[in-house]
């Protein structure tokens, strides 16, 4: 049988099968997990690598193998990235609603901003993270967009307001109308108090 023939008999090779999770991205996820648990219960001080260990299940060494020390651990813990996209190319009138579903988009796809909402609002550390994120991620959407760079701050500082003020009703305290509003809802209400925070004048 020639070359060619043999090919075409044969029948394809089955595609590699995906390779399975590794056993240390499961640990690294659970020490996550747990770490976030108790730095929100504890506060950043009084939580320790041995009872995060041991809610996680596995020996204080393994926390010391991935994350060398509380500080290191706490970093990785609370590091968010909210994927802010180019606002520059959002039309100017669509800037507010634009901020709100993206946020929506990302806050209900990632359990680690509850559980950084929640430590920030226990201790000092949690507090300053948040506000590294709220400078590195949030201010530089506002310098973009309003009209005076200047003023960015304030108006980044009103946005983080009213998202972090709707983050905390819905997903920590669970306040029954917040929970149970829409998507939509929640845009058609946020939108236009965002829109006015980063365009409109100074009042």
């Amino acid at each position: 049988m020639t070359e060619r023939a043999r090919a075409t008999a044969e029948p394809p090779a089955d595609p590699e099968p995906p390779a399975p999770p590794r056993r240390s991205d499961a640990t690294r996820a659970g020490i996550l997990a747990a770490a976030r648990e108790r730095f929100a219960a504890d506060g950043y001080e009084r939580a320790t690598i041995r009872a995060i260990a041991r809610d996680a299940r596995i020996d204080p060494s393994m926390v010391m193998r991935y994350y060398g020390n509380k500080e290191g651990l706490f970093a990785a813990a609370t590091s968010v990235d909210l994927r802010m996209p180019d606002f520059t190319r959002v039309p100017r009138e669509d800037v507010g609603r634009h901020l709100v579903t993206h946020v929506l988009d990302v806050w209900e796809d990632a359990d680690e901003l509850t559980a950084l909402l929640r430590v920030g609002i226990t201790n000092q550390a949690g507090a300053a993270r948040m506000r590294d994120i709220f400078a590195e991620q949030l201010l530089p959407v506002a310098r973009e967009v309003c009209p005076d760079p200047a003023e960015a701050p304030t108006r980044a500082a009103l946005c983080a307001a009213q998202v972090l003020g709707l983050a905390l009703t819905r997903y920590v305290l669970r306040f029954p109308p917040s929970a149970a509003l829409t998507r939509e809802e929640i845009t058609q209400w946020l939108a236009p108090t965002l829109q006015r925070y980063l365009t409109a004048d100074r009042p």
